[in-house]
């Protein structure tokens, strides 16, 4: 017996083509569908989903948390008129990070964006401080890029496209 999805709210799913159904305001035809055809068929890719997406949740979120102390320290600590852009830029990846993290943590599949720009944000992040760092400020911006910056953003990246 095929039921048709209220309001033509379904989806397959990108790893193995299995078609979900999202309800936003179900009727009783709707509740039925949901409790009988939708979860059952869906719950095996949104558990595999939650294994694999739960720890870089997690990892994304306390990246984005471990930024907001860094941003009192970079307001503190440069001069004004350079405070203002480290801080926005950071600042942006905080919220990013800290969007993309929750999202991935509660399976909810509009993750790809903030992860995406959260990569980009990284990306532009490393590149801007190599290129305006000098002396031994560039070997700790150069250790950065490798060891936090670019890993951080190839995570993201791998979270927006395979999650």
């Amino acid at each position: 017996m095929k039921v048709a999805p209220a309001r033509g709210c379904s989806w397959y799913h990108p790893q193995d083509g299995q078609r979900c159904y999202r309800f936003e305001k179900p009727g009783i035809a709707g509740l039925v569908t949901m409790a009988f055809v939708a979860i059952p068929r869906c719950r095996p890719a949104f558990a595999e989903l939650s294994n694999a997406g739960r720890w870089r949740g997690r990892v994304l979120t306390g990246a984005g948390l471990a930024l907001l102390p860094w941003l009192g320290y970079l307001a503190a600590t440069l001069p004004p008129a350079q405070a203002v852009g480290w801080v926005v830029l950071d600042g942006l990846e905080a919220v990013a990070l800290l969007a993309a993290g929750n999202r991935l943590l509660r399976q909810d599949g509009r993750h790809r964006a903030p992860a995406v720009a959260a990569a980009v944000l990284l990306l532009a992040d490393a590149c801007i401080d190599v290129a305006t760092s000098s002396g031994p400020e560039l070997a700790v911006a150069v250790g950065m890029a490798i060891v936090v910056e670019l890993p951080l953003a190839a995570l993201c990246l791998r979270a927006a496209a395979f999650q």
